[in-house]
């Protein structure tokens, strides 16, 4: 490394090699961010972005390679040591203490309070960083009472409060509305202003062409090119992570019908705490229709979804399937109704972690024929089916008998609509199914559901991903407070619209 190099570069990484048991996750990679930037980093599940950054913030030890900081080489035993230089980061799985609270969790490890905690001191500083960056959270409240983008804003608030000079951000807009992502980003500006530097990871690509001054591309372990962002686009950015053309836009067709699958009418419903979380919710979803549900974390979508799948019972008001009062109906009852589950939380709800492929494959069947007879389960006739929607979603499983928590998020989640979406189901609860995906997995997702609803499927598409809203929506519901402020036709439909409905003033309804 020259001492040019050395002098403009806040982060330097050289030939950093990392492996897995029979995997290579970082193959010689380089890497360089200066002061004063905010540079992205892109690149498919499984091309090792998390991996270096993990490197870089002390969870892992490189194989080979080197790291500098500020020009100085530096070799991080642990995370402490890399936060002590100055290096934040959120990571994409949270290092959250469920049981704690918030304020126990944002202060754990900072010597400003010692032993003894000022917990309205630290409440104070928790509301301050939250006004600040618009990432409300409820500084008393439990881990495990917070849906999972407010546990994300929580591991933003806790980088934010130490000063770091070198932030890694991983989908920090992940639960904002356009307005709070505008406020931040100007923040993060500020932030490069003053001379620190901003590792901005995201699957956005529009964000990045927003957000960033250069852009990393990994593929497979191995870096493929940096550009300056004046000199690339979306489409080009696509086909570099992926090695092949990318269909960023979903051609949709209308094929909703005046028919209604699912009938929510007047319900109401608890959260944890006991707290009124909706407020006579009522809308339809139509027979070949993708209704989107938008709105910020926290403000009714877990219970609502819960209601829905029959994991949480209303306090009022009824739901009905295909004509049929389902309301309170236990998760089994609600699929033998023709009901279909795509969960926020891949690996704590919508998959059992520890089981392998086949297993999980089966989970909603093991006991039906011809997957069962009797008490019995046939092995053989599992392993055909197993084998079978593995081929159909293109399932890259390394052995069938694998657990599936060793799979990346976008193979998980093909694992999730090959069970669910096999059984040719009535209707479909589809819960940020994208979140977290590489460009070439939400292709596939959002093609798979808009594949759906012209087979006349109906689906309820909760996600605080406007833009996939917008892209693949007949009609937009919005959600504030448990209660839903305005119901948009898509071509009515606006990002400024839908932002200022979820900060709670009412929009139009549209039939």
């Amino acid at each position: 490394m020259s001492n040019t190099e050395t002098d403009l570069s806040a982060v330097q990484l050289c030939g950093i090699i990392k492996r897995f048991p029979g995997v290579l996750a970082n193959d010689g990679v380089d890497f360089e961010a200066r002061p004063g930037e905010i540079h992205a980093l892109l690149g498919e599940n499984g091309a090792g972005k998390s991996t270096l950054m993990q490197i870089l913030s002390g969870l892992y030890r490189p194989d080979g390679g080197e790291i500098f900081i500020r020009g100085d080489k530096r070799d991080f035993k642990n995370p402490r040591e890399s936060m002590a230089s100055g290096i934040g980061m959120v990571y994409q799985h949270f290092m959250l203490v469920k049981k704690h609270t918030v304020i126990e969790n944002v202060i754990l490890g900072l010597k400003e309070f010692g032993f003894v905690i000022d917990y309205s001191k630290a409440e104070e500083k928790i509301k301050r960083v939250s006004r600040k960056y618009g990432l409300a959270v409820e500084p008393r409240a439990r881990i495990w009472q917070l849906s999972v983008g407010q546990q994300q804003r929580v591991e933003i608030v806790k980088m934010l409060l130490r000063d770091v000079s070198i932030l890694i951000l991983d989908e920090p807009t992940a639960v904002l509305t356009p307005q709070e992502t505008i406020e931040l980003f100007t923040t993060l500006r500020a932030i490069r202003d003053r001379g620190k530097t901003v590792i901005f990871i995201s699957h956005k690509l529009s964000e990045v062409m927003d957000i960033c001054d250069r852009i990393t591309v990994l593929r497979k372990g191995r870096k493929v090119q940096t550009v300056l962002k004046e000199e690339t686009d979306e489409v080009e950015l696509a086909r570099m992570m992926v090695g092949r053309d990318v269909m960023l836009k979903i051609e949709r067709e209308l094929t909703a019908t005046l028919e209604p699958v699912l009938s929510l009418e007047n319900i109401k419903a608890r959260d944890d705490r006991f707290l009124p979380a909706l407020r006579d919710i009522s809308f339809r979803v139509h027979r070949g229709e993708i209704l989107g549900m938008a709105g910020v974390s926290g403000n009714g979508q877990k219970e609502l979804e819960e209601v829905i799948s029959g994991l949480r019972k209303p306090t009022g008001g009824q739901v009905v399937l295909d004509g049929k009062d389902v309301t309170g109906f236990s998760p089994g009852r609600m699929i033998r109704e023709g009901f279909a589950y795509i969960p926020e939380d891949r690996l704590g709800v919508g998959c059992a972690p520890g089981l392998d492929y086949t297993s999980n494959i089966i989970l909603k069947d093991y006991r039906l024929p011809p997957l069962a007879s009797g008490v019995f389960l046939s092995y053989p006739r599992a392993k055909e089916l197993a084998s079978a929607l593995r081929r159909d979603y293109e399932i890259q499983v390394p052995d069938p008998e694998a657990p599936v928590r060793l799979l990346s998020g976008g193979n998980l989640q093909k694992v999730i609509l090959a069970r669910e979406l096999s059984s040719r189901p009535k209707f479909i609860l589809a819960v940020h199914p994208t979140r977290g995906l590489d460009i070439g997995a939400t292709e596939y997702v959002r093609g798979m559901l808009e594949k759906l609803k012209r087979e006349r499927t109906a689906i309820l598409l909760i996600s605080e991903d406007l833009q996939e809203l917008l892209s693949l929506s007949d009609r937009i519901v919005v959600i504030y407070e448990g209660e839903i402020t305005a119901t948009f036709d898509r071509r009515e439909a606006t990002m400024e619209k839908l932002g200022l409905s979820m900060t709670g003033r009412r929009g139009a309804v549209i039939d």
